[in-house]
C-alpha cells in the first residue's frame, strides 16, 4: 500500500469510531468495555500502567512522565485525549504518534470482537459501545501489539466508570482537582475527587498533586481502603523553585527520593513546573516505588525532549500568536499567570471559544484582566457555543470596546493578527477549547504563520 492508502486507512478507522455514540456522552460503566477486552485475551494486563486523572495538566503530566520513561530506555505507551488535529495523536508508541497501518490493522483485529459486544449489549437493551469505550480496547490492543514496557494512560473523564478504569494502574497519579464537568461528575470537589479516586487500586502506589481540603480528603480515605501508599505534593515531594529561561524554565524539584536541580523544562508556566513534579515522583515510585534517586542525566534529557502540543505553544511570529487548551476557569487562571511571568506583552488579543458544557463566564473573567479585547468565535465542533451567544457573554463580562465577534475562526484569528501587526509588543492568544487551539494549529500550518 502506498503512503495515501495508509493515510486513507487510517482516517477510516476514525470515521468509524465518529459513527459510535460521541464523547461527550460518556456511559457510567466498565462492563462493556471489560467485555470487549476480555474477547480479545486482556491486552492490558501485557504491561504495567500508570493512571492518570485529575482537572487540569492530566495530558501535559502524562506526556513529562511518558518522556522520562522513555529516557530510560523502555518502549513507551501513551493515550491522551483528545487530539489536536489527527487522530493518531492520541495513541503515542516509543514518542511517536501510531502509524496509519498499524492503526488500521489494529483496528481490522478487533473490530470483529466490538461487533460482539454490541451485539450482546443491544440484547440487553443497552446501548452499544460508545467512541471512547472502543477507542480505549483500541488503544490496549495497539500497545499490547507494539509492544509497550510501560503505558501511561490518561482519563478520559471522571475515573471510577471511565472506560480505562478496566486496567489495573500499578501507580496512581490525581493533577490538581478542580470544577469540571459537574452535568456528570457532581457540583462539589468531594463528588468530583470521589468519583476521579476510583482508579485508585488495590495495594497500588498514588502519587498527587496539591490539592484543596475536599478533594486531598477523598483521594486519603480511598487510598487508606485500598491499602495503597499515598504522596502527595508538599508532603512528600515539590517544586523547590523554578525561574523563566530562553525557552521554558529551570526548575529544582524535591522528589521521593532525590532532589533535582536546575533542570531545563522547556514548557511555560509555574502550572508545568507543578506537573513535572508529579511526573518526577510517579516515575520514581514506578521504578523505584520512591526509594531509589533518578538518574539526573535521564531526567535532564526526559525533560528537555518533552513536548505538550497545544499548552502554550508558539504557533506564529510577526505577529506572535499563541495557543492554550484552557477549558476551565483554573485552566485560564493558570494561562493568565504564565502569561504574566513569561512574556512582556504590552496588549493582548484572546481569540476565545468555548464548549456549551463549560463555565465561559469564569474563563473571560479569569482572562479579563490581560485582555485589550476579545474576539467570540467557535470552532467547528457542533458542541460549541455560538458565537454571538460566546459574544453576549465576553460583553457582559467587559465592554463593547473590547468585544468582536466573527462567525468562524478564521476571521477571528486574522482580524487580531491584523491588529496585532499595527503595534509592537502585541501578541494573540487562541484559547477556550481544545477543539478551537485544533482548528487554529491546523490554519497556522496551512498559512505558515511561523516562517511569515
Amino acid at each position: 500500500m502506498s503512503d495515501d492508502d495508509f493515510t486513507a486507512a487510517g482516517d477510516a478507522v476514525y470515521e468509524s469510531l465518529l459513527s459510535r455514540l460521541g464523547e461527550a456522552s460518556p456511559q457510567p460503566r466498565l462492563t462493556a468495555t471489560r467485555r470487549a477486552v476480555e474477547l480479545l485475551g486482556d491486552p492490558h494486563h501485557a504491561y504495567p500502567i500508570i493512571h492518570v486523572t485529575g482537572t487540569n495538566g492530566k495530558t501535559s503530566t502524562s506526556r513529562i512522565t511518558e518522556s522520562i520513561l522513555r529516557a530510560y530506555g523502555l518502549r513507551t505507551g501513551l493515550f491522551t485525549s483528545p487530539h489536536l488535529i489527527r487522530f493518531n495523536e492520541r495513541i503515542v508508541i516509543d514518542g511517536e504518534p501510531i502509524s496509519d497501518e498499524a492503526l488500521a490493522r489494529n483496528w481490522e483485529d478487533i473490530q470483529p470482537y466490538l461487533e460482539i459486544v454490541d451485539l450482546e449489549l443491544e440484547a440487553a437493551g443497552q446501548l452499544p459501545l460508545t467512541f471512547f469505550e472502543a477507542m480505549t480496547v483500541l488503544a490496549f490492543a495497539c500497545f499490547a501489539d507494539a509492544p509497550v514496557d510501560v503505558a501511561v494512560i490518561e482519563v478520559g473523564m471522571g475515573g471510577e466508570w471511565d472506560s480505562t478504569n478496566v486496567g489495573d494502574g500499578q501507580v496512581a497519579v490525581f493533577t490538581p482537582i478542580s470544577l469540571d464537568h459537574t452535568n456528570r461528575l457532581g457540583t462539589t470537589i468531594t463528588q468530583i475527587a470521589k468519583t476521579k479516586s476510583g482508579i485508585i487500586k488495590p495495594a497500588s502506589d498514588v502519587v498527587s498533586a496539591a490539592q484543596v481540603p475536599d478533594g486531598l480528603i477523598e483521594l486519603e480515605r480511598a487510598a487508606e481502603l485500598t491499602e495503597s501508599t499515598f504522596a502527595v505534593q508538599g508532603d512528600r515531594f515539590d517544586v523547590v523553585s523554578n525561574a523563566v529561561a530562553v525557552g521554558g524554565q529551570l526548575i529544582t524539584v524535591r522528589g521521593l527520593a532525590g532532589t533535582y536541580a536546575d533542570l531545563f523544562l522547556p514548557l511555560y508556566g509555574s502550572h508545568q513546573a507543578q506537573n513535572a513534579a508529579v511526573a518526577i515522583a510517579a516515575v520514581e515510585t514506578f521504578l523505584g516505588r520512591g526509594t531509589q534517586a533518578l538518574s539526573l542525566e535521564l531526567i535532564e534529557e526526559g525533560l528537555a525532549t518533552v513536548t505538550s502540543p497545544g499548552r502554550l505553544q508558539l504557533v506564529g511570529i510577526d505577529p506572535t500568536v499563541l495557543v492554550d487548551a484552557a477549558h476551565n476557569p483554573s485552566g485560564a487562571a493558570s494561562l493568565a499567570a504564565a502569561l504574566r511571568e513569561y512574556f512582556d506583552f504590552d496588549e493582548i488579543t484572546f481569540v476565545l471559544g468555548v464548549l456549551a458544557d463549560k463555565d465561559a463566564v469564569g474563563i473571560i473573567q479569569a482572562l479579563e484582566p490581560l485582555a485589550a479585547r476579545f474576539h467570540a468565535t467557535q470552532s467547528g465542533s457542533e458542541r460549541a457555543i455560538g458565537y454571538e451567544q460566546l459574544g453576549d457573554l465576553v460583553l457582559a463580562a467587559t465592554h463593547e470596546d473590547a468585544t468582536y465577534v466573527f462567525e468562524n475562526l478564521e476571521e477571528a484569528v486574522e482580524r487580531a493578527r491584523e491588529w496585532a501587526s499595527e503595534a509592537p509588543r502585541r501578541a494573540v492568544v487562541v484559547t477556550g477549547s481544545i477543539t478551537l487551539v485544533g482548528d487554529a494549529m491546523a490554519i497556522a500550518e496551512k498559512r505558515g504563520w511561523k516562517t511569515s
